[in-house]
């Protein structure tokens, strides 16, 4: 009889255990990300792997705790949930099977008002609010890449905040499904959202110090 080769299914594939291993020119699923057993955090936009920013400076990460807190107390009786990186959004096209999802992403905020979308692992599906904070070691094509899935996916609003600047800035979906510029804010003003009616955010305390 013929000797067929037979080849490991996804659950037998061996973890990867150093970012050396990984390359980078190659595409990887959801399924190939849970492999990954090394410190190092990546995320998957459309296949390809992007390292991220080193660990958020202090001022990031009290600008972080600001705005969750925020978000959390407004909360306060409503469905949606709040939820601070480092938290799994799962983008699936359309199949939600892990080695169908190529995009895997881990924003430092996001507001989920679908319990659906919910699981032990993250999120599977679009936040209603991304929030994304940004720091030197931005990647460019990163952030233009993480635009493009977040408006594909459907999240409802993408806020960007810079520190460096003291800036908010927002783009809210629109009927089309394509995502709209607002106002560029600055301290002084303040940040409101009929997605989470009670939210009165203060750029003045968002940024002190």
């Amino acid at each position: 009889m013929k000797n067929i080769k037979s080849y490991p299914t996804e659950d037998e594939l061996p973890p990867v255990k150093t970012l050396n291993e990984i390359d980078f020119s190659a595409t990887y699923s959801y399924a190939d990300y849970m492999r990954f057993e090394f410190e190092e955090r990546l995320e998957i936009i459309k296949g390809y792997i992007f390292e991220m920013s080193p660990a958020p400076s202090r001022m990031q990460q009290k600008i972080s705790g600001r705005i969750f807190n925020s978000i959390y107390n407004a909360l306060h009786g409503h469905q949606c949930e709040v939820y601070a990186a480092p938290f799994d959004v799962r983008l699936a096209r359309k199949n939600q099977d892990d080695s169908e999802v190529f995009t895997v992403v881990q924003p430092d905020i996001v507001v989920v008002c679908d319990p659906a979308k919910l699981d032990e692992r993250g999120c599977i599906g679009a936040p209603d609010i991304v929030v994304e904070i940004l720091s030197p070691g931005n990647n460019k094509k990163q952030l233009i890449n993480k635009y493009q899935v977040y408006e594909e996916a459907g999240v409802k609003e993408y806020w960007i905040v810079s520190p460096a600047h003291h800036t908010f800035f927002r783009y809210i979906l629109d009927e089309n499904g394509k995502f709209q510029p607002t106002k560029l804010l600055t301290e002084g003003e303040e940040v409101t959202t009929s997605l989470i009616p009670n939210l009165k955010l203060v750029l003045k305390e968002v940024f002190q110090d």
